[in-house]
């Protein structure tokens, strides 16, 4: 008999989470056995649930929130990059050793490179809002791509502690320092809440940047945030946070089923008819 391989996201809630569309649009369409589905564990019975996912039927699973900190902890082996990002958001078996690995980082450069190619050709400033867990992995990825790295966040002392793991590539700025950075930055990127739906806008005078400067938002909903809007009126180039979203499943897609996927069109056309249909927003 053969066993269909089954993978799951983790998180508590999770219902909200679009990566059963995205992997089950994979599967059908790639034509693999194999199934993707949603389990909600609350953060008491995430240990025991993880540390037993063959038992579950899964062979390994995405982790979000609020498991994410436990999921680093539990995995019995981590990729380099999840080692350093300090955060495992894959985990998949390797001769029944569970492993934890950090697909952002990767889901990250993708999307820019294939939205804006050659942004990262000459090198440069990178300027990165926010220092969070997803700026965790935006930082990783500017540096292996050879980028200087000025980082801007609300409360200093959480970016401080960021730059210090990333030390000597990272330097951190006041936000009121943002005006006199961006002229020398080839790349602006939002990792922060602001500007999603239901967040504080997120106000930037673009006009500093020089024409050949990409501008990127991690954030999806709404589809097209108020910095992206900003930025596409000032001329500059753009990178969405849902192809972030998209590109980011593939190498977990791969570790799972054995195939590697592309983003195309039609499935981000489906997950932007999902969004605004479940948010009402564009």
């Amino acid at each position: 008999m053969t066993v269909v391989p089954c993978a799951c996201i983790m998180g508590h809630p999770v219902a909200q989470s679009r990566s059963p569309m995205l992997h089950g649009y994979w599967l059908k369409t790639l034509g693999v056995e194999g199934a993707y589905e949603r389990a909600d564990v609350p953060p008491e019975k995430f240990p025991l649930f993880f540390r037993d996912l063959p038992g579950h039927g899964f062979v390994g699973g995405n982790i979000t929130k609020p498991h994410k900190e436990a999921a680093f902890r539990l995995v019995d082996r981590r990729e380099g990059a999840a080692e350093t990002i300090g955060a495992v958001n894959t985990v998949w078996f390797e001769n029944g050793t569970l492993v934890g690995g950090n697909t952002d980082y990767l889901g990250y450069l993708a999307h820019a490179d294939n939205r804006a190619p050659g942004w990262d050709a000459s090198g440069g400033l990178a300027v990165v809002l926010g220092a969070g867990g997803a700026a965790r992995a935006v930082v990783y990825g500017l540096r292996e791509r050879g980028l200087d790295i000025a980082l801007i966040n609300r409360t200093r002392p959480r970016a401080g502690e960021l730059a210090k793991h990333f030390t000597p590539h990272v330097r951190v700025y006041d936000f009121a320092e943002l005006p006199r950075l961006l002229p020398d930055a080839v790349l602006l990127t939002n990792t922060s809440a602001l500007g999603a739906l239901g967040q504080p806008s997120l106000e930037i005078d673009l006009r500093p940047l020089k024409d050949t400067a990409v501008v990127y938002d991690i954030n999806y909903v709404p589809l097209e945030t108020g910095l992206i809007k900003a930025a596409a009126a000032r001329g500059l180039r753009t990178v969405d946070g849902l192809g972030m979203l998209l590109h980011q499943a593939v190498p977990a897609f791969a570790k799972w089923f054995g195939v590697v996927p592309k983003v195309t069109p039609e499935l981000r056309a489906l997950l932007e008819a999902d969004i605004r249909a479940t948010t009402g927003s564009g």
